[in-house]
């Protein structure tokens, strides 16, 4: 098929920006990092497993690794030749290493122990775990420059004015930087969490208890045989499972990427407000076109881009979660299918962060009009008035000045008549005069250069 007549977005329009995802969760690569797992497995129970297996020589081990490394397309249309026959996967890949292997003469006595005591499970659970690994990987590489440009933002704005607003409503000054600080900080916080998340995967055969390894050996301890196999692949083994690995983990891991595109999708609706409100300008781009009708128009398109694909990756994300954490009794089949698109949930959120990052690249705050907000809005000092009036002793403040400032226009003359008419010390008034809306702001600088 032609490029431009495959279905999906993230195999057309948008395929250039997700590289490294669509390789990485290809079927190409999927039956590749199978075999390297069936090739490990061999060399694993020929050097580490007992005398039931007899030892490789250095060269017949060395075509063996060779195998492994020659894997490329054509190999690939193979195993899909071969699995057009077999209708099943993981079968064809293990005929495919059996074809392979009979071209070296020192290696056809070893082709017994392909698959050796391993049901296709086994090899499935750790290669999608493999493929989540180095997915972890690649989607935090770029919510790290997500979130560095955000911390870098958060500094460089930290002491801008802004009018805060709460239910919709002016509220209590902060600056664009505190606010910007606070998605930097929430996605700081996830992304650690998904950091220590580690895939898991099983090897204790059909149905979890290990009967055919047991059966070649019964001296040996199998479970801790088969941790160090899959550990040497930087993946926690789950010992005590049905014929599947239960997929919690992966639960963990698309629970955590949904709170990270809920994070990001609240900042693409500030962001949109924002600009709405002129807090923000967008930044022009010679030939691009906001409306196919209206000259004037330059839209915040990145952030409605982003918002968009963080909703389809939530969707998948809570399916997967919700989906393969159920399996029937000791397995059934259903969650094969759905696994091969573990790749489009991630693309998704992939997608996301990248037109995120592309609307921040876009939008510079627009001092004037911040300043002008807060100025049009001293009420929002109503706060300091009465806290100050608390402090002296006034139990009914709270009452006094909701009277005073509650629907009506307050401007800069009346807060200081207001001020002015307070039975307060002297002391205190002249700190109330002190105030404007703009500098109103607490600690807000100072938080947003944490």
């Amino acid at each position: 098929m032609k490029h431009q007549e495959l279905i999906s977005p993230l195999d057309n329009r948008y395929s250039k920006k997700i590289v490294d995802l669509a390789n990485n969760f290809s079927e190409s690569n999927l039956n590749k990092t199978r075999l390297e797992i069936e090739i490990d497995w061999i060399i694993f129970l020929t050097t580490q497993c007992g005398k039931n297996f007899k030892p490789l020589s250095s060269a017949a081990k060395n075509n063996l690794l060779f195998i492994k490394k020659s894997f490329n397309d054509k190999s690939a249309k193979r195993i899909k030749t071969i699995e057009s026959k077999t209708n099943h996967d993981v079968k064809a890949v293990e005929y495919f290493i059996r074809e392979e292997m009979n071209k070296f003469s020192n290696l056809k006595k070893y082709q017994h122990l392909v698959h050796f005591a391993l049901t296709s499970e086994d090899v499935n659970s750790l290669s999608y775990a493999v493929l989540l690994r180095d997915a972890q990987d690649i989607y935090i590489k770029k919510l790290d420059a997500l979130i560095k440009d955000l911390n870098s933002k958060s500094k460089s704005w930290a002491t801008l004015p802004l009018l805060a607003r709460t239910h919709g409503q002016a509220a209590s000054p902060s600056t664009i930087g505190k606010e910007v600080k606070v998605f930097h900080q929430r996605l700081t916080r996830q992304k650690e969490i998904l950091k220590k998340m580690k895939p898991m995967a099983k090897f204790g055969g059909a149905t979890g208890n290990f009967h055919t390894l047991i059966l070649s050996d019964a001296s040996i301890d199998w479970v801790s045989k088969t941790n160090k196999f899959l550990s040497s692949f930087k993946i926690e083994q789950n010992p005590i499972t049905t014929q599947i690995e239960s997929h919690d983990g992966i639960a963990e891991i698309c629970h955590c990427i949904q709170r990270i595109n809920n994070i990001l999708i609240d900042l693409n609706q500030d962001m949109w407000i924002y600009i709405s409100n002129d807090i923000f300008k967008l930044k022009l781009k010679d030939g691009e076109v906001g409306s196919s009708t209206m000259p004037h128009k330059v839209n915040p398109i990145d952030f409605e881009n982003s918002e968009g694909n963080l909703g389809l990756s939530n969707s998948l994300m809570n399916f997967f979660a919700d989906k393969l954490t159920k399996s029937r009794l000791q397995r059934d089949l259903s969650d094969s299918t759905v696994l091969r698109n573990l790749g489009v949930g991630f693309g998704y959120g992939y997608l996301g962060i990248c037109s995120c990052l592309n609307g921040l690249s876009k939008i510079q705050p627009n001092k004037q009009n911040a300043l002008t907000e807060l100025d049009d809005n001293w009420q929002v000092l109503a706060e300091a008035l009465q806290i100050v009036m608390k402090l002296e002793g006034y139990d009914n403040a709270y009452e006094e000045i909701k009277n005073k400032t509650r629907g009506h226009n307050i401007d800069k003359d009346s807060y200081l008549k207001i001020v002015n008419e307070l039975k307060i010390s002297s002391k205190s008034k002249d700190q109330l005069k002190k105030l404007t809306p703009s500098n109103y702001l607490g600690i807000a600088s100072k938080l947003a250069k944490l």
